[in-house]
């Protein structure tokens, strides 16, 4: 029982740690919280220094998600307690403890968790990702497409209630965070990706 919270406590405090916003202050960039789309995130840190500090940042919010599965997997705990996990460190991620609960949309975050719950999960989501910016070039939509199937996928490779009920869980607040993003696509304003 112990283990089991420590866990999920581990989980959600590394999951508050910001990529975005540790990155871009050890470069020299601006606060994305106070750029762009204002969001500590990937993409944003791509609109505010390049592609180097948002490959980092992509990469540290994904290790977010992934470390804390893979520990769990480590030691042994049962799928119940890894969908705690999963959710702890991406709950992490959009409302972290160390920056006034103020964090990002939770992309790469869903992703390392997917790729440490069963790699081919993440590995599908993740094609799914890069193939729907390639064809329409836009961040947003290319997330909300690939987590919406998400909860298929995890089904179709690990049909577990309580890994199913986490990425359901997962989708509905990414897609919560997202509204702004939602709003922009329905009317047509919402940004693209450059080349």
């Amino acid at each position: 029982m112990m283990m089991n919270f420590s866990l999920l406590l581990f989980a959600y405090l590394l999951g508050s740690v910001s990529s975005a916003i540790i990155v871009c202050r050890l470069m020299g960039l601006p606060d994305p919280r106070t750029q762009g789309s204002k969001n500590p995130g990937a993409t944003n840190v791509l609109r505010v220094g390049g592609k180097t500090p948002a490959a980092i940042t992509l990469a540290g919010d994904s290790l977010k998600g992934l470390i804390p599965m893979l520990l769990g997997h480590l030691l042994g705990v049962t799928p119940l307690v890894l969908a705690g996990i999963g959710l702890a460190a991406f709950i992490g991620h959009l409302f972290p403890v160390f920056f006034g609960f103020r964090g990002g949309k939770g992309v790469a975050t869903a992703l390392g968790v997917q790729f440490g719950l069963f790699w081919p999960i993440g590995l599908a989501v993740a094609a799914i990702w890069l193939f729907v910016a390639k064809v329409l070039k836009i961040s947003s939509l290319s997330a909300l497409i690939s987590m919406a199937l998400a909860p298929l996928i995890v089904w179709l490779f690990w049909p577990d209630r309580a890994l199913i009920g986490m990425q359901l869980i997962i989708t509905g607040l990414l897609f919560w965070r997202h509204r702004s993003n939602i709003r922009n696509l329905i009317t047509g304003t919402e940004g693209r990706l450059v080349d």
